[in-house]
């Protein structure tokens, strides 16, 4: 008899490097001229997972956001895992933007990916479960198959394969 295998897809980012992107940016955002006599801040909440920026101009925010994504890049956090909220400008001018960073797999795309899976015709099984998603099926081949096609499905969203069994 077949052994049944399985892996699930996630998303899981590393919290403790989003804090040392965010610490890099305020050193780094400290020493460069543009930013002399500019008042900015930038908040991360864990609990959250967001990150809040705020500066005294549209233009600083942008660049502040910028420096944050480099920090996040080099840091091995994928960019497409968040999302950017809109830019609000007060009437004094001072502009804040809200980042969100993606947390499991949201529940609509979830069902995209069960879809995508059952959809290929392949002997697998899709199921979710919770913020996660569990692939399962006899053959090792048709696991691999279905990894290289929820890559290469445009879903705008970060995935992980994890729990191999």
């Amino acid at each position: 008899m077949a052994q049944e295998h399985s892996f699930d897809v996630v998303c899981r980012l590393d919290k403790q490097e989003i804090l040392n992107a965010v610490q890099q940016t305020l050193r780094e955002t400290a020493q460069r001229y543009d930013f002399k006599n500019a008042r900015y801040d930038l908040q991360f909440d864990a609990g959250k997972m967001s990150a809040l920026l705020t500066a005294d101009s549209e233009f600083h925010l942008k660049s502040l956001g910028d420096v944050l994504e480099l920090r996040l890049a080099k840091r091995q956090i994928p960019l497409h895992a968040l999302t950017r909220g809109n830019i609000e400008i007060s009437s004094a001018g001072h502009a804040r933007r809200e980042y969100q960073f993606q947390t499991g797999i949201p529940e609509d795309k979830a069902r995209d990916i069960v879809k995508l899976v059952k959809g290929s015709k392949r002997k697998v099984q899709a199921a979710v479960q919770g913020d996660q998603v569990r692939i399962s099926g006899k053959v090792l081949d048709d696991l691999q198959e279905m990894q290289r096609l929820i890559r290469s499905a445009d879903l705008k969203i970060h995935v992980q394969f994890v729990n191999y069994r």
